[in-house]
C-alpha cells in the first residue's frame, strides 16, 4: 500500500530531522511524483547562495518521496545507491526540484520488487531556483529493498 500524500509530507517535512532543519517543503506529492523546496534561509553559504549541500539533499530526496507514494512499502525501504550533481550556477533564492516515474516504470520496478526483493530505479533531476534558472542537474540510483516474502 502507498502512502497517502499528507504522511508523506509529515515523514519528510518533520520526521527527518535534517530535513526539518534545513526547513524542506514537500510542495506536490503524488504517485509517480513529486516537488520539492528548500529555502534559502537557513541554507545560505559564505557568499549567500544557497549551500551546495541543502542542493544535494534538495536532489536527493525525492527518491524516497517517490517510493513512498509510488509504491507498496510495507516490508520494503528506499536505498541512495549513487548520486551525481552539476552545480551549474549560484542560486540566490529559494531553489525546487521536480521528479517523476512513468507509470510503465513504476510497473517495472513493482515487478522486480515482487520477484526479486529489490530492484532499482534512475531519477534524473533540475534543480531550479525561483526565475526558472536551472542551478544544478543531479542523476541518482536508487534501490527498494524488501524484506522476506511480500
Amino acid at each position: 500500500m502507498t502512502l497517502p500524500a499528507d504522511v508523506v509530507k509529515e515523514l519528510i517535512e518533520k520526521k527527518i530531522v535534517f530535513l526539518e532543519r534545513m526547513k524542506l517543503k514537500a510542495l506536490e506529492l503524488r504517485p509517480g511524483y513529486v516537488k520539492l523546496l528548500a529555502p534559502l534561509s537557513g541554507n545560505e553559504n559564505h557568499i549567500g547562495g544557497v549551500y551546495a549541500g541543502a542542493m544535494f539533499t534538495l536532489a536527493e530526496i525525492p527518491g524516497g518521496a517517490l517510493f513512498y507514494t509510488s509504491f507498496d512499502e510495507t516490508g520494503c525501504y528506499p536505498l541512495i545507491k549513487e548520486m551525481e550533481i552539476q552545480f551549474l550556477r549560484p542560486a540566490r533564492t529559494d531553489v525546487s526540484v521536480e521528479a517523476s516515474l512513468s507509470e510503465e516504470e513504476i510497473r517495472r520496478v513493482r515487478g522486480e520488487m515482487d520477484e526479486k526483493g529489490k530492484s532499482e530505479f534512475i531519477l534524473s533531476g533540475e534543480v531550479k531556483d525561483m526565475s526558472g534558472q536551472v542551478v544544478a542537474r543531479s542523476r541518482g540510483v536508487y534501490q527498494i529493498r524488501c524484506l522476506g516474502n511480500r
